[in-house]
């Protein structure tokens, strides 16, 4: 029996995963994540790191970050507390889609998780005060390969639903896509 309905969504490999919830008097069991299941939808590496993330405030947006080849990252991102609105952005070199972007409302409440590719930037905006995410990362992070999108960035045009209220000095540093930038290759 699937624990997940997984939808593809417009671009593509980017995929949302809904988890069934199963509940009685006391609450409920969700699974967050299962190898056999989620390899019929692309994730066939094992998972190398699981990062748990808490942002204090409502409008605050962390990313876009990547990493570039050969620690390229696939990713699934669940909410446990509160509510974010979740954003990939495609950034393969030569994709249909290059540039760009889907967001997904992910909370506590309504189980779902969004399955991000390698070759893609993610980050989120809180839509709630205290919101936890937790990752789970098909490879560790490295420093060297560390990349971002500005969140601001006009060529992608991302409708954050709130007036951004902080951003950290990194995540405001990332460039602004030149028209040189021709993506990343996985």
């Amino acid at each position: 029996m699937s624990r997940f309905t997984v939808t593809a969504l417009p671009l593509g490999g980017l995929t949302l995963v809904e988890r069934q919830r199963l509940g009685d008097a006391r609450g409920f069991l969700s699974r967050l994540f299962c190898a056999a299941e989620l390899r019929a939808v692309g994730w066939v590496k094992p998972i190398a790191q699981i990062n748990h993330t808490y942002t204090q405030r409502r409008g605050t947006v962390r990313g876009l970050h990547f990493q570039h080849a050969p620690h390229a990252e696939m990713k699934l991102v669940s909410c446990l507390r509160g509510e974010v609105w979740d954003v990939a952005v495609d950034v393969r070199s030569g994709s249909a889609t290059f540039l760009h972007w889907h967001a997904e409302r992910l909370s506590a409440d309504n189980g779902r998780a969004l399955l991000i590719p390698e070759g893609f930037a993610h980050g989120f905006q809180a839509l709630s005060d205290d919101v936890e995410l937790l990752y789970c990362h098909a490879a560790a992070y490295n420093a060297g390969a560390e990349a971002g999108l500005n969140p601001g960035d006009t060529r992608l045009a991302i409708a954050w639903p709130l007036t951004i209220a902080e951003l950290s000095a990194r995540d405001a540093a990332h460039p602004l896509v030149e028209l040189k930038f021709e993506g990343v290759t996985v």
